[in-house]
């Protein structure tokens, strides 16, 4: 597969040219192999890619990857990706989210006001925005069926031994940076692990062949 990247907005491609798959673990490879398995499998026999990451309250990491995951499927030129993310119930996206996406170079646009904010979140000129909302799993929204469900928290993932309409479920889980909530760390903490769900989402799309 030739791989033609897009051109995502200057801020982002600076992050990215930061990521060091070295600093991934053998480990969290491991953890990581089976989702590109998917892609690899999906992508060579050139059906449509549906990555459905869950959370508790989609409303923190499971943005973060759904955004991530977009962006690294358009970089490394891989066809009829389709990212959504969802809960076990809905809340909300919480602004520091927003706020650290477009630290990283995102455009965001605040959509829909209210309790649970629309939010178009744009990383090329030329791409369709990532819609970010808070809503379930099994929302409208989200594809019903032949789709992978990534579990984002263990919370979902322990709490969702079964989720309707997967093809795959695999559990892909990361450290929930609310533990940092209005701290002075809060703002370094988000930023880290949006950094760590890129570096880990680019390293599975980097596989893809």
């Amino acid at each position: 597969m030739t791989l033609t990247k897009t051109n995502v907005f200057s801020e982002i491609a600076t992050v990215i040219n930061t990521f060091n798959f070295e600093s991934i673990t053998a480990e969290r490879k491991i953890i990581l192999q089976p989702l590109v398995d998917y892609i690899q499998t999906k992508a060579a026999d050139q059906q449509e890619i549906r990555l459905n990451l869950i959370c508790t309250h989609n409303s923190r990491r499971s943005h973060l990857s759904q955004v991530w995951a977009q962006t690294a499927a358009a970089y490394y030129d891989i066809k009829n990706v389709f990212c959504y993310s969802g809960g076990t119930e809905a809340t909300a996206m919480f602004p520091m989210v927003s706020k650290t996406l477009a630290k990283q170079g995102f455009e965001i646009r605040t959509i829909a006001e209210g309790s649970n904010p629309v939010y178009s979140i744009k990383y090329a000129e030329n791409e369709h925005p990532v819609i970010g909302f808070s809503k379930t799993y099994h929302d409208s929204f989200n594809p019903q069926d032949e789709f992978v469900a990534i579990m984002t928290c263990s919370q979902a993932d322990g709490g969702c031994p079964f989720i309707a309409g997967a093809e795959k479920r695999i559990p892909i889980t990361f450290e929930d940076p609310k533990a940092f909530d209005n701290t002075p760390q809060q703002a370094e903490k988000y930023e880290e692990r949006s950094l760590q769900i890129a570096t880990e989402m680019f390293y599975v799309f980097s596989q893809i062949k």
